[in-house]
């Protein structure tokens, strides 16, 4: 590594100015015009911070990472010192489990994450034109600074494909998942999308937004100006319901709705159902360039196919109207696939430092892929579109 670059562990979002971080996070938003996806701007990894969703006694400790070259930055990572596995959606807890049975200490490890956001995006994020550099000055950092520490390992997750190729070439081990996304192949409107689909499953798709739309309530989006708090105070019962079923506790606090809502309110897709005066369900989405990502979902109220509805037929909708190429849907979910989300690669980089461990969850990792890519084989098979359309060709 060159003499000439600085590499440096901030204890916060707040230590580097917007415009410096951006500048590497979201360049192409350089014209007034959206991120790619929002998720690592400096207005969303700071909401996390300010509103303690991360910090201080959550297992998340914030240590962005900042490449200088001649006292400019030219790269940053979204870095954190991580206690536990939770809230990262690509899986390592038997690594951990393994590794502690054999009396090595898992944790703490580093992340290079968007925490609680299984959305693919960039992760090694670096001034246009200085990408070879930027990889290799955070990639070459990441790793000196966990062996230093003694830390048992370094995870990037949900990183691109071209960035899991340079880290694999620069010796890290590259892990690959899955997830459904919905692709728009150009359609005019929902109607076209349905037109795509087998009869069967389009008759499906039908009914449950016939169903879903006949809950006794109606269904209203907001965006930018129009959100207000009392739409996300009934969101906030609707996450913590969500919540507290699946993790038991909930990751974010109420005050992350409130900075989201100061600083990206224009980012924000928010679907709520309300019946009778009182909003009963509610599916939070976050608007990137190209991609309307789903992010959560929650209801006080149960309403057949309402949440299908909400989270995907909504989300394809206003995907449709505005032009987007897809939307990520978050995380697991076979029943996705019926309706029209389809089975694709993510991506992910891993570090470790004991070589037998890392012999071990290499030979997993080659496991894992050669099943990875014959289950999206086998489900793009079962998607929903008839046989011929552009779709059904490509999975």
């Amino acid at each position: 590594m060159s003499d000439e670059i600085e590499i440096t562990l901030l204890s916060g979002l707040s230590e580097i100015s917007a415009a410096d971080w951006d500048a590497c996070a979201c360049p192409e938003a350089a014209d007034g015009g959206r991120p790619l996806d929002p998720f690592t701007t400096h207005r969303f990894l700071l909401a996390l911070e300010r509103s303690s969703s991360v910090g201080p006694g959550t297992g998340w400790d914030p240590r962005p990472m900042v490449v200088r070259a001649e006292g400019r930055v030219i790269a940053v990572a979204p870095l954190y010192v991580k206690s536990h596995s939770q809230g990262e959606y690509i899986f390592d807890f038997n690594w951990a489990h393994a590794w502690e049975r054999a009396g090595g200490r898992y944790y703490p490890k580093l992340q290079v994450a968007v925490p609680f956001t299984p959305a693919t995006g960039r992760r090694l994020l670096t001034l246009p034109g200085m990408e070879e550099t930027g990889r290799a000055a955070l990639v070459q950092g990441l790793v000196q600074i966990a062996d230093r520490n003694d830390l048992s390992s370094v995870h990037i997750t949900f990183c691109t494909e071209a960035e899991a190729k340079a880290g694999a070439e620069m010796g890290l081990m590259h892990r690959i998942t899955q997830q459904f996304h919905w692709e728009n192949d150009g359609f005019s409107d929902f109607d076209a999308f349905l037109g795509a689909l087998s009869s069967r499953k389009r008759k499906t798709l039908r009914k449950e937004r016939r169903t879903a739309q006949d809950f006794g309530g109606t269904i209203q989006a907001f965006t930018g100006d129009a959100l207000r708090p009392e739409h996300w105070d009934a969101f906030w019962r609707f996450y913590q319901d969500t919540g507290a079923r699946k993790w038991g506790t909930p990751y974010l606090t109420r005050a992350f709705f409130d900075e989201i809502h100061a600083t990206m309110a224009e980012d924000i897709l928010l679907v709520l159902a309300e019946r009778d005066g009182t909003w009963v369900a509610g599916a939070l989405n976050l608007i990137g360039r190209e991609t309307l990502y789903g992010r959560y979902w929650g209801c006080i109220e149960d309403h057949p196919c309402l949440h299908f509805e909400l989270c995907y037929y909504h989300a394809i909708d206003y995907a449709i109207a505005q032009g987007m190429q897809r939307v990520e849907a978050g995380a697991q979910g076979e029943h996705k696939l019926a309706r029209g989300y389809l089975p694709v690669q993510t991506h992910s980089l891993h570090w470790i430092a004991d070589a037998g461990l890392r012999q071990a969850i290499a030979r997993f990792l080659e496991a894992e892929e050669r099943a990875v890519e014959h289950e999206i084989e086998v489900l793009g098979d079962y998607g929903p579109f008839r046989k011929g359309a552009p779709q059904q060709r490509e999975s």
